[in-house]
């Protein structure tokens, strides 16, 4: 099998996780690095054995680069990645996709024009949890999705915003609970019950005052054909409690994946706690299944190293779809659905009125 050479733009802490993801997908092998800081760049390419270069393009021209894991600080999204298209790159980028509906745009519409592909890092879609819901769906075992439910309690402390410069700022990271931490249900949400059409949404910071950012988010929802759902997201129940995605079908049938249980992982600084489950399974005949699926899916959490395995699954996707000229299975229109969302949020918090997201 071919293998893609990749890139990586950027070299802090989840570039860490991308860069051992990458060096156990057979398809691919990384090949580089970029980014402004030459210095960290340098000590980055080092570790792992890489050319480090100043640019998208030099990686290209210089290392064969085909695709690139755009892992840089949420701002930044936007011009990494058109600049990773304009030189002739796949890039898939780090979660969330950009800050901005109109960012995504410029995103995709410079992948297109380069007839390159554009994704987005979602890499709990291959938790099997995650995966059986949306079969579920698939298969009409749920009926079509009425009722939706995305809930994160975690915490972040001082230590954490302290420990790269631009956390906890709205110039630095461009939010806060709703950017960073709740992307990954957030997308899950939107994979399980669709666009969004209506959002009435608060946000506020409640026990972080050393940041300038939001650190607990509400909001409810409207989805066509009349379903509904909410989110209740939080940096701040010490030390972390849960995140779970929950559907409600029409059939009265329900399906729900707790995607973190205890203290949240947090990219370089510790591990994932619990494995992922089925919380929640009331389809018909199947409800004696959960145990099944949990002893399951804790064996697999035992053999694998999740702060980066399903990293890999991704981009093990990433390379066949280049090499098989297809989309990827998480391309750019998914990563701004999640934009979408997050940005209507945003705006009914400041308007204090429902809003309807971007087209």
């Amino acid at each position: 099998m071919d293998r893609i050479p990749f890139g990586v733009y950027g070299y802090g802490k989840v570039a860490e996780l991308h860069a051992r993801a990458l060096s156990a997908v057979p398809g691919a092998r990384l090949a580089a690095v970029c980014g402004r800081d030459a210095s960290r760049r340098d000590a980055f390419a080092a570790r792992w054995g890489l050319a480090s270069r100043a640019s998208a393009a030099e990686m290209a021209d210089r290392d064969g680069v085909r695709a690139v894991v755009v892992a840089t600080p949420h701002p930044l999204h936007r011009a990494h990645a058109i600049e990773c298209s304009q030189a002739g790159l796949h890039a898939i980028v780090e979660k969330p996709l950009a800050l901005s509906v109109e960012d995504c745009d410029a995103m995709i519409a410079a992948a297109a024009a380069a007839r390159k592909l554009l994704g987005t890092i979602s890499q709990r879609r291959w938790y099997p949890a995650a995966r059986r819901i949306r079969e579920a769906l698939d298969s009409g075992k749920l009926g079509a999705p009425a009722l939706g439910q995305a809930i994160m309690l975690g915490w972040r402390d001082e230590a954490y915003y302290r420990s790269d410069p631009w956390r906890g700022s709205w110039a630095g990271e461009g939010g806060g609970v709703l950017i960073n931490q709740a992307p990954h249900q957030l997308d899950l949400l939107s994979w399980f019950m669709g666009p969004v059409v209506e959002v009435s949404a608060y946000w506020a910071n409640l026990n972080h005052p050393y940041i300038e950012v939001e650190d607990s988010a509400v909001a409810a929802l409207r989805f066509p054909g009349g379903a509904l759902g909410s989110i209740l997201v939080s940096n701040s129940q010490k030390p972390g409690i849960y995140a779970k995605v929950h559907v409600h079908g029409t059939s009265g049938a329900s399906a729900g994946v707790q995607t973190d249980g205890g203290a949240m992982f947090v990219a370089g600084m510790s591990g994932v706690l619990e494995p992922p489950y089925n919380d929640l399974w009331t389809v018909p005949g199947e409800e004696g299944m959960v145990a099944e699926w949990k002893a399951e899916d804790e064996a697999l959490f035992g053999k694998v190293d999740a702060t980066w395995h399903f990293f890999a699954l991704q981009h093990a996707d990433f390379a066949e779809a280049i090499m098989e000229g297809r989309d990827c299975a998480v391309t750019g229109r998914d990563g701004r659905e999640a934009v979408r969302l997050m940005e209507a949020i945003y705006a009914s918090g400041r308007e204090g009125k429902p809003v309807r997201p971007a087209p």
